[in-house]
């Protein structure tokens, strides 16, 4: 799986797609498929502050060694966005060999390599219920406006979106109804959850809404809704 990275802050979704794809791993371990799942850590460090201490019924999977993994088959990323200085420099420690392409108003999509997913966590302050909620009125909030331009050009099989609860209730839901139509409009099937990070091993609750996608000629072979 090859994938593209938005508005990455520290590399949460990097992190949870390797994370995904060494649990992954060791279900195919465990039905008896043999894989090679030893991981590799380039500056010999691991990561240690993404995790703490979780809920014992929480299914747990030890991932504090899973970045820059460099397995036959492991998810690759071809390049990420991101403009915060301080928020790049902790990325690049962890994933020194990730491009960063920068402003991502600044990309064009065409010059991009091709790659099977998208993801990215969009700019929430216009969208929170603790903001001034600005939404598609704020330069932050028409950044969704990007994500489709790529959408457009590149026609990834999949995308997943993260954004705060509060984009379902903005303006009445029109502007998450706007949003949907957009990307149906772009050629995917879409669904959407809001869901809890204390569900899934972290110790803090926050509700975050998921937006995925698989491109429409893709439906008749994907298991993905």
């Amino acid at each position: 799986m090859t994938y593209f990275s938005l508005f990455s802050g520290i590399g949460g979704f990097e992190l949870g797609i390797q994370q995904a794809y060494v649990a992954f791993s060791h279900g195919r371990e465990n039905r008896g498929i043999k894989k090679n799942t030893s991981t590799t850590h380039e500056d010999g460090e691991r990561l240690q502050s993404f995790s703490g201490e979780t809920d014992k019924n929480t299914p747990q999977t030890d991932i504090s060694h899973t970045t820059n993994i460099q397995n036959e088959g492991a998810p690759t990323c071809v390049g990420f966005s991101e403009i915060d200085k301080y928020a790049i420099q902790i990325y690049q420690k962890y994933f020194p060999n990730h491009k960063n392409y920068g402003d991502i108003t600044k990309i064009n999509a065409g010059d991009l390599s091709d790659f099977e997913l998208l993801v990215g966590g969009v700019p929430c302050q216009s969208w929170s219920i603790a903001g001034k909620r600005g939404g598609f009125d704020d330069a932050r909030g028409n950044m969704w406006f990007e994500c489709f331009k790529i959408l457009r050009t590149k026609q990834p099989k999949y995308f997943l979106f993260e954004n705060v609860k509060g984009l379902l209730s903005h303006d009445g839901g029109k502007s998450m109804e706007r949003i949907c139509e957009e990307l149906c409009e772009c050629g995917y099937a879409i669904d959407f959850e809001v869901l809890n990070s204390k569900n899934f091993g972290v110790p803090q609750s926050r509700e975050r809404v998921f937006i995925m996608g698989v491109r429409i000629d893709l439906l008749d072979s994907c298991q993905v809704f």
